[in-house]
């Protein structure tokens, strides 16, 4: 497993490389990336900030409990904090499994709950100003 919290560029060459088996049917992976906009506002970039032995903690539990659950040989995640700018990947999970139906949904499941559950916080940058965003409550239809 792989779970890393960064300032750094994230190097999702290595993170498919980790996960990649003789065994895996499937890599999934998931790039959240800082868009131009939010809420009909242009965005100028992003800011995270996290209580890193906490979150490091809660996300290692993540993968842990995603490995538990899907039939999976591996999972890597890698958050960055810091200054983003826009078209840069702020977190990047990739999983691999035999079958491509558990590599999806636990996919799924981590950045889902990793948005809600782990204290990383995310600051949106506008030419006017700043806002701190709440994270959103996970929901069966997201």
């Amino acid at each position: 497993m792989i779970v890393e919290l960064t300032v750094e560029e994230i190097d999702v060459s290595r993170l498919i490389r980790h996960v990649t088996r003789p065994g895996n049917g499937a890599v999934c992976t998931f790039h959240g990336v800082v868009r131009d906009n939010a809420d009909g506002r242009a965005v100028t970039k992003l800011y995270y900030e996290a209580y890193e032995s906490m979150a490091l903690q809660q996300m290692q539990s993540l993968v842990e409990g995603t490995v538990d659950r899907w039939p999976l040989d591996d999972v890597a995640l890698v958050h960055r904090t810091g200054e983003l700018q826009i078209g840069e990947a702020s977190v990047v999970i990739a999983v691999g499994s035999p079958h491509r139906a558990a590599a999806f949904e636990a996919c799924r499941h981590i950045i889902d709950t990793l948005k809600t559950t782990v204290p990383i916080w995310k600051r949106e940058f506008f030419d006017d100003g700043s806002v701190w965003v709440e994270p959103m409550p996970r929901s069966s239809t997201d």
